[in-house]
């Protein structure tokens, strides 16, 4: 046995073993759909948002990055007539508990719980919190974030747009 073959056999061993260990995620549509029920009642539906830029974003109410991020993301939307947002609350939390949250911290936007078993099935499980997708006015992803966004960077990703 060469010096090569004994050191790759255990290499692709162990890539193996891996590639069974991560669950496979199938790819995201380019285009996704995400049609869920907010907390005070209303529908949400990303189709219905075509001509404006939509903040998708990911978050809990432990997560102090998205806590920080909230206040930001409602001043761009409220100041953008062409941004709207969706507050994904990614926890196994009462719904009245993240209301009361809400109640703490309002924002500009509307806000559905979804969950952890359950994901929307066109979007990618959150590698982390905060997460946010931008989708373009065609309903297109534009750009996916992991880590908390500020007004700033909005305005650099949508700007005018």
């Amino acid at each position: 046995m060469s010096l090569f073959s004994s050191f790759t056999a255990p290499v692709a061993v162990l890539a193996a073993a891996l590639a069974f260990a991560t669950p496979a995620q199938a790819a995201m549509p380019a285009q996704p759909t995400l049609h869920v029920t907010t907390l005070d009642g209303k529908t949400f539906d990303l189709a219905a948002q075509r001509g404006k830029w939509v903040i998708v974003n990911y978050w809990a109410t432990w997560c102090v990055p998205c806590i920080k991020e909230m206040p930001d993301i409602s001043r761009f939307v409220a100041a953008h007539n062409n941004v709207t947002a969706i507050g994904l609350a990614y926890e196994d939390s009462e719904p009245a508990d993240i209301k009361a949250f809400l109640a703490k911290h309002p924002v500009a936007y509307p806000i559905a719980q979804v969950s952890l078993d359950q994901p929307p099935k066109d979007f990618d499980e959150p590698r982390g919190l905060p997460t946010t997708y931008l989708i373009d006015p065609d309903g297109k992803v534009a750009k996916h974030i992991v880590g908390p966004v500020t007004e700033a960077s909005l305005e650099g990703l949508i700007g005018g747009k």
